[in-house]
């Protein structure tokens, strides 16, 4: 969503101080699935029905491979399937070359559909004033033809109506514009309207964040948009508009003011049932996914029970921890190369990766991370590999084989976003330290601390994060070993932080920067959650 810069303070200051989250979602398998469903960033979802089988877009932002699809066969355990795109550009900015990035950029809000037996997904970057639009006859494993069009639109929703198309988008003002019958462009001479004139005004005269996240749903003769908006000194909000016609006029209201849960849309079940899945900012973790139940009155949808969103849900989970979502990785990957890269689904990188410089077959057994540049640091360099991190806690664990790094490199497990810290290896002519660092980036200034430097005896060594996110501490704690058994804590704790730059959640990170000359590797040959 867009979030205006000169909020910045007021905005975050009430993030971090929103109300307690629920039970962990999934935690344990469990008879009643509970809210929130993915204590993990999974923002700004779309989500549709096929037959009995959901799926669901989301957005990771500067993260390559792009906008994640999912599925689910009961609205409440959720797989990977896997990505639209590898990359959405390869501009400097898409790259991390020139000085340019795209942090907090990327894809941005998708909009989700299944016509006439092919899947479509929309979405839009900032960093490249572009829409896409994206189609496929098999969503788990197909192919996905992509169109660029050289327009921004906000946040929008994909519509198809009788034998046409639309694209709903808009900040307050929500507008309408016709695409050709593929969805593939702008129709010449389509229309092009304005459907809903300061949509924000149902819930209040002043915003930090205007009505938005537009998302269509069509049922019983009415059309329906899902907005969410931000009421200054007050929760981010969720409206709805209805009308007979798609054009309108349309009529709206406040659907729910609880805790900050909003942006979403309405989905049924084959059962006839009604949910919306909506997301609640939640610290440093990012945004995370809740089920709304919603009941009809006189054709408008009441969300919640007695106005609340509920932490016991009637829907069975089967589904023990975060699915694919997440994974550990011992990096044996026999049938493949750094060529094909296919890693495990949970990964993604910060910004593209330059394919010459990482490798799980160089050292079988490992993955390789090998610099084919000199950075200034960690948020410069491109081959840093990531995976969410997850609530309530979370604990990540490396071993890093040093041996082949060079003087000037530096290399190990990172809690990345703007605001990060990380413990590692830093290779000098005269020997090997154990470091840890606090770093924050401000106004595309980065500044570092190293907090504590230890001798390291030896070119194995084992690093690890804990993170705890439990009544939004948003802390983490780094930790090292010479033997995988014995762990001493290094360093200070760091407090992490959402902030608007990164505009996600905080990733565990495996990195390899070079500060001298480029040539040295660093060898991972393991991942570990617990």
């Amino acid at each position: 969503m867009m979030l205006r810069l000169g909020l910045v303070t007021a905005l975050w200051a009430l993030l971090g101080c929103s109300s307690q989250a629920d039970s962990p979602a999934n935690s344990e398998a469990q008879n009643g699935a509970r809210n929130p469903l993915i204590w993990a960033d999974v923002p700004d979802p779309a989500v549709i029905r096929v037959d009995d089988t959901y799926y669901m877009s989301s957005t990771t932002m500067h993260m390559n491979p792009g906008l994640p699809l999912m599925k689910s066969s009961n609205l409440v355990d959720w797989n990977l399937l896997g990505y639209v795109y590898d990359s959405l550009a390869a501009d400097n900015a898409s790259t991390l070359s020139g000085g340019e990035q795209a942090y907090g950029r990327g894809s941005w809000a998708s909009s989700l559909r299944y016509h006439n037996g092919r899947f479509y997904v929309s979405t839009f970057a900032n960093h490249t004033s572009k829409t896409y639009i994206f189609s496929s006859d098999d969503i788990e494993s197909g192919e996905w033809q992509r169109a660029e069009i050289d327009q921004l639109f906000h946040d929008a929703s994909l519509v198809f109506d009788q034998g046409r198309a639309f694209l709903l988008y808009g900040n307050d003002d929500i507008h309408l514009v016709e695409l050709t019958a593929d969805a593939s462009a702008i129709k010449p001479g389509g229309l092009r309207t304005t459907v809903i004139e300061k949509a924000s005004s149902i819930a209040g005269e002043e915003f930090w964040v205007p009505a938005e996240g537009a998302q269509v749903s069509k049922r019983n003769g009415y059309y329906y948009i899902n907005l969410i908006s931000w009421p200054a000194n007050g929760m981010r909000t969720q409206l709805v508009y209805r009308a007979k016609q798609l054009t309108g006029p349309y009529e709206g209201r406040v659907v729910l003011q609880d805790r900050g849960i909003a942006q979403g849309g309405l989905i049924d079940t084959p059962e006839g049932d009604w949910y919306a899945f909506l997301f609640r900012d939640f610290g440093a973790v990012g945004r995370i996914p809740y089920l709304v139940p919603v009941r009809w009155q006189n054709d408008w949808p009441v969300y919640g029970v007695d106005g609340k969103v509920p932490e016991a849900l009637s829907i069975t989970s089967q589904q023990s921890g975060l699915g694919n979502l997440v994974a550990s990785d011992d990096f044996d990957y026999p049938e493949i190369n750094s060529e094909a890269g296919a890693l495990k689904l949970a990964w993604q990188w910060n910004h593209n990766p330059d394919s010459r410089g990482w490798s799980v077959t160089e050292r079988p057994g490992y993955l390789s991370l090998t610099n084919q540049r000199t950075d200034k640091g960690l948020l410069d360099t491109r081959n840093t590999l990531t995976q969410r991190m997850y609530g309530p806690e979370a604990r990540a664990t490396v071993a890093l084989d040093t041996a082949n790094l060079r003087p000037g490199d530096v290399a190990g497990l990172a809690a990345l976003q703007a605001q990060y810290g990380f413990v590692g290896v830093e290779k000098s002519e005269t020997g090997t330290s154990l470091i840890m660092v606090l770093g924050q980036s401000e106004d595309d200034e980065v500044s570092e601390t190293v907090a504590a430097r230890i001798a390291l005896p030896q070119s194995r060594v084992y690093l690890q994060i804990k993170t705890d996110f439990k009544s939004q501490r948003d802390t983490a704690t780094f930790w090292y070993s010479l033997d995988g058994t014995n762990w001493k804590a290094i360093g200070t704790e760091l407090k992490m932080k959402y902030t608007l730059p990164h505009f996600m959640g905080y990733r565990f990170a495996l990195f390899n920067y070079a500060t001298q000359t480029p040539g040295g590797r660093a060898d991972f040959d393991f991942y570990r959650l617990q």
